[in-house]
């Protein structure tokens, strides 16, 4: 069976070498837009499933899984970073606060979905304003939900973490090994799968 992963992320397709030898990344071009009247805890889900049906089109027999990580405090999602300004007042509201990180992962196959998301709390200690503007001064934050990455100088800021790490880092894996066997070992696949 062909893997694909439906995203550019490094630090995904890093991840996802734990669980598989061997995979395609296909990075899934969508406008990422979610309705008005969406939950923030769902946005994740809902893009996640958006990139992977869409690379699952015309690959029946591919296993495609496609992610998306929001970064989310006081009922507000924090993206990528668009300059800046921009990443210095995303750092200047996680100082000192708790925020969350969802992943919603998708899984595609034989044109069956199955979604999920795994959320972190990530508490940030107080940051000093050099702190921020060394940070900011660096490439690391502009293609990080948030604008942090814990894997890397981003983890100095981190005071303490509940949950799985690897999902902050953009990829919750131990949680995607255990869905993609259950998805796999169900009924409605094996039917499909065993021609019946």
């Amino acid at each position: 069976m062909d893997v694909i992963l439906a995203s550019a992320s490094p630090r995904r397709k890093k991840l996802l070498s734990m669980l598989f030898d061997d995979f395609k990344v296909m990075p899934s071009d969508i406008r990422e837009l979610v309705p008005k009247d969406l939950e923030v805890e769902k946005c994740p889900e809902y893009l996640a499933q958006a990139k992977a049906e869409l690379i699952a089109q015309g690959r029946d027999k591919s296993l495609v899984i496609g992610c998306d990580t929001s970064v989310v405090i006081d009922g507000k999602i924090l993206n990528k970073p668009r300059d800046t300004n921009d990443a210095r007042i995303m750092m200047n509201m996680l100082s000192g606060a708790v925020h969350r990180v969802i992943t919603g992962c998708c899984i595609c196959y034989m044109k069956k979905h199955y979604t999920f998301s795994i959320s972190t709390e990530v508490e940030f200690f107080e940051l000093s304003e050099k702190e921020i503007e060394d940070y900011i001064s660096s490439s690391e934050p502009y293609d990080k939900a948030g604008g942090y990455g814990i894997q890397s100088r981003g983890g100095l800021f981190v005071k303490s973490i509940r949950g799985d790490y690897y999902n902050v880092v953009g990829l919750p894996v131990a949680w995607l090994k255990k869905a993609i066997d259950e998805f796999l070992d169900s009924d409605e696949i094996k039917a499909l799968t065993n021609g019946k």
